[in-house]
């Protein structure tokens, strides 16, 4: 077996996948939670100031999406077949919503007119749910497993998705954004705008506390192969542990009004539960539970050691270029929200 570091290619491949997926969901993830509160904020200029807080930047985190569709295409290809027919109907509405987002922050300031604003807020508001919504019904999904024949292809209908665990950690997505994108905000904002969002951040962690809290149980009792790992290995038990204390550093750096640090701690949540899920399920890409021998892994879904290796070097230089780059579009952009003729 061809290795790197220790490490063969197809393990690599899967660390690059996960380690993209979950900039992606850290970088658009405030973005998306900014929208979907969008509607909570009630006046005009509030509401402009809060796109205005994510106008510079929410196309560049849109980037990391690309890429991860690069990195499953490129390492995994039979797995990217199977998943993007098999999410046919999920990614559509996925990517509907993306369109309609991009839309409504564009549109909303080309007219002064208080109905064409009102709307496009709303769709903005709208589209934001439904992208975060897709995404948490697909990684449940992807999570609990979907039946495959022995081609790898889909063996259900689309109603399949729509599953209680699928649901639970779709609403869970939703409210991990909303609390990251509030904090966000507060750290964008001043005056009353900045109390008011202050108020919402302290409660959108309580419905992500308390969507989390049940997604974990009805994981514990239904699914309990997914903790499998963890009861064989008592060792890695220290990443839910740093999940957890890191869930209840959140509260605890809004109520002393460290936001950045509460932001901190919103990231590392996010990398740690998808650091969970990348090692409850691999080394599955899609499992089967009917039948698990149809199920895709890394091992007899990727591209040949060649092509991987060639396209590791690659992906070992371009995906720090574009940190590179996000890094300095936050630091060229940081600081309060101050409107003028240029803003949204």
């Amino acid at each position: 077996m061809h290795t790197f570091l220790g490490l063969d290619y197809n393990l690599w491949w899967f660390l690059v996948f996960g380690a993209v997926i979950s900039g992606y969901a850290i970088l658009d993830g405030f973005d998306l939670g900014a929208g979907s509160l969008h509607l909570f904020l009630r006046k005009e200029q509030s509401r402009r100031i809060a796109m205005n807080a994510i106008g510079p930047i929410w196309d560049g985190n849109e980037v990391w999406l690309v890429i991860g569709g690069g990195a499953l295409f490129a390492g995994f290809p039979v797995a990217y077949a199977a998943i993007f027919s098999a999410f046919y109907v999920p990614f559509m509405i996925f990517l509907i919503g993306l369109i309609f987002r991009a839309v409504s922050i564009e549109f909303r300031s080309k007219e002064p007119w208080p109905w064409w604003r009102k709307s496009w807020d709303i769709i903005y508001c709208v589209a934001s749910i439904v992208i975060s919504l897709s995404l948490g019904l697909m990684l449940g999904n992807v999570v609990g497993g979907i039946p495959l024949d022995s081609h790898h292809e889909f063996a259900g209908n689309w109603l399949y998705f729509l599953n209680p665990f699928a649901i639970m950690v779709a609403i869970t997505t939703l409210a991990l954004f909303m609390m990251h994108g509030a904090i966000f905000l507060t750290m964008k904002t001043e005056a009353r705008l900045f109390v008011k969002l202050h108020v919402l951040a302290n409660n959108f962690i309580v419905f992500f506390v308390v969507s989390f809290g049940i997604t974990t149980l009805y994981t514990l009792l239904y699914i309990p192969h997914l903790s499998d790992f963890f009861k064989s290995r008592p060792a890695y038990f220290t990443i839910p542990l740093l999940m957890i204390l890191s869930i209840a550093n959140i509260p605890r750096q809004v109520k002393v009004g460290k936001y950045r640090y509460a932001f901190i701690f919103s990231t590392l949540t996010i990398a740690l539960l998808l650091i969970m899920v990348a090692i409850e399920v691999f080394p599955y890409l899609l499992y089967s539970p009917q039948q698990p021998a149809n199920s895709i892994t890394v091992y007899n879904a990727s591209s040949s050691t060649r092509t991987m290796k060639i396209l590791l070097v690659m992906a070992l230089i371009g995906t720090p270029l574009v940190g590179i780059y996000t890094s300095f579009v936050f630091w060229t952009f940081k600081g309060k929200v101050r409107l003028d003729e240029m803003s949204y």
